[in-house]
């Protein structure tokens, strides 16, 4: 999708490209300064919150109110007066802030148009919950996200991931402008209604460079077929665009229709805050007790466990321990899960168990070569491994499955551009909106050092250990699964000269 672009007296904001240009000339101001500038300006004459504006420029984080005004005071310092000798951003005393300049927006800068692959392409829009019930909003959602995974099994097709197709969720656009943000032919789309034990779906699949319908049909079932109605619409979908029905192996169907409503829920918002971390666990909790062997349930649960270990600082004994026995146990539960074998190879490698992570990372893209996040993981341990190029060509061939990925992947993207020596590509990788995550930093740190931009760097430095306080080098080398000397000290190389502690 395109960033947004605003004008405002000789200043110029691009959201997307996270620039700020006066009369043409870049403005050095952060990346906290930029998400706050463009939350105000592009509401201007609004009052915005105070929490609201902490919740832009530090999304998923507790921080000091104190941060938010001096990062709004670097803003006033940069931009300096307004035509009118008075200030571009507003105080609202108690409430928060305005934007008090007249804002011109401009039209964002439009991607190139990705190529289509040389298979069928097709990318499966969120369903629209026709119910009266918003709680069936999940439904729909993982309808959605059971069609995605089906279509993405089947090795003849080009399928994009859910975090690209979602982002078109609640939006009215046109099918052809779809298409081409996500590089393929045909788009499915559809509703669905539950309700009164019943569910009503109606799905239809369109040729976007011709608008042409080329199938489209309504199922009118009890609940308890839903599944059956999903293998269904997979079969119909194959068949319009392979001309033969391909049928992979059989998938582990979850037989509590709670236990799958609550699984839905959790995947949405575990990586949205540590808070909702422990939310998404005590539901993905009960979504094993009510079914025992629901696979995918045991996944998330060893992903939430895996990201509370990543989130606490460093390891913890228990947490891998458990994370790496749930990921086992959804592969014992469902062999043939792509996302269950991934999950469970990189859990292997952190545990320096290669052999069997490269073969569970193997069997992973065998079943579903589609599965854009195997792609990506695979990249982090491959890079780790010495084989540059070949995780670069891993997290380029991710994106091109998920243009609009979670914000790990631009972390794995830079990583692996430091680690080739793009020390230009990783700080502009880096220093994207999407890539918010604190722990980015370390990269982007390392990268501005061996550019020689030190202070820059220094800075970076900063940032990172506010939400890192007991990061060491020799702590993080010990716990990564490098299976490569020179790779390893490459990275301690530029750690070192961007001032991270020893």
């Amino acid at each position: 999708m395109r960033g947004s672009r605003f004008a405002f007296g000789p200043f110029v904001l691009d959201s997307g490209a996270g620039t700020l240009l006066r009369n043409d000339d870049p403005v050095a101001v952060g990346h906290r300064g930029l998400k706050l500038l463009a939350a105000l300006v592009g509401r201007p004459g609004e009052i915005l919150g105070k929490a609201e504006l902490m919740d832009a420029a530090w999304p998923g984080t507790a921080v000091e109110e104190g941060n938010l005004t001096v990062q709004i005071a670097l803003l006033r310092k940069l931009l300096g007066p307004a035509a009118d000798g008075g200030q571009w951003i507003s105080t609202i005393p108690r409430v928060g802030y305005r934007f008090a300049g007249a804002v011109e927006r401009l039209g964002g800068a439009r991607r190139e148009p990705l190529p289509l692959p040389d298979k069928p392409s097709i990318a499966v829009l969120p369903f629209v919950n026709v119910s009266n019930d918003s709680e069936q909003e999940s439904f729909a959602d993982g309808l959605t996200e059971d069609l995605i995974t089906d279509l993405s099994r089947v090795s003849g097709l080009f399928v994009i991931a859910r975090n690209s197709a979602f982002a078109y969720k609640g939006k009215a656009m046109d099918v052809r402008a779809i298409a081409e943000d996500l590089g393929v032919r045909y788009l499915l789309e559809g509703s669905a209604r539950r309700a009164a034990g019943r569910v009503r779906i109606n799905a239809q699949l369109v040729d976007a460079m011709s608008g042409d319908h080329l199938w489209g049909e309504r199922f009118d079932r009890s609940l308890d077929d839903i599944f059956v109605v999903q293998d269904e619409v997979t079969g119909k979908i194959v068949e319009a665009l392979l001309g033969r029905l391909r049928t992979p192996p059989p998938r582990n169907r979850p037989k509590n229709l709670e236990a799958y409503d609550l699984c839905v829920r959790a995947r949405k918002v575990m990586d949205d805050s540590p808070q909702m971390a422990q939310e998404a666990h005590l539901m993905l909790r009960r979504a094993v007790s009510l079914d025992p062997e629901y696979a995918e349930a045991y996944r998330w649960l060893a992903i939430n466990h895996w990201m509370g270990w990543v989130h606490s600082g460093g390891p913890t004994e228990a947490n891998r321990s458990i994370a790496l026995e749930l990921a086992r146990k959804a592969v014992a539960l469902d062999p043939n899960d792509a996302g269950c074998r991934w999950v469970l190879a990189y859990l292997l490698a952190y545990e320096r168990n290669f052999a069997e992570a490269d073969a569970e990372f193997a069997k992973a893209i065998e079943l579903d070569p589609n599965e854009a996040d195997t792609w990506a993981a695979l990249s982090d341990i491959t890079v780790l491994a010495g084989r540059v190029e070949e995780g670069l060509d891993h997290i380029r061939k991710a994106f091109r499955l998920n243009p609009f990925p979670a914000s790990w992947y631009y972390l794995t993207l830079g990583q692996a551009q430091y680690a080739a020596g793009e020390y230009e590509a990783a700080v502009e990788t880096l220093r994207q909106d999407e890539t918010y995550r604190t722990s980015s930093r370390r990269f982007l740190a390392a990268s501005l050092a061996q550019l020689g931009r030190l202070d820059e760097a220094r800075a970076e430095v900063e940032l990172f250990l506010v939400g890192n306080p007991h990061f060491t080098i020799r702590h993080w080398a010990t716990t990564e699964p490098f299976r490569h000397a020179a790779t390893l000290e490459h990275f301690v190389d530029g750690f070192r000269k961007a001032g991270l502690p020893e």
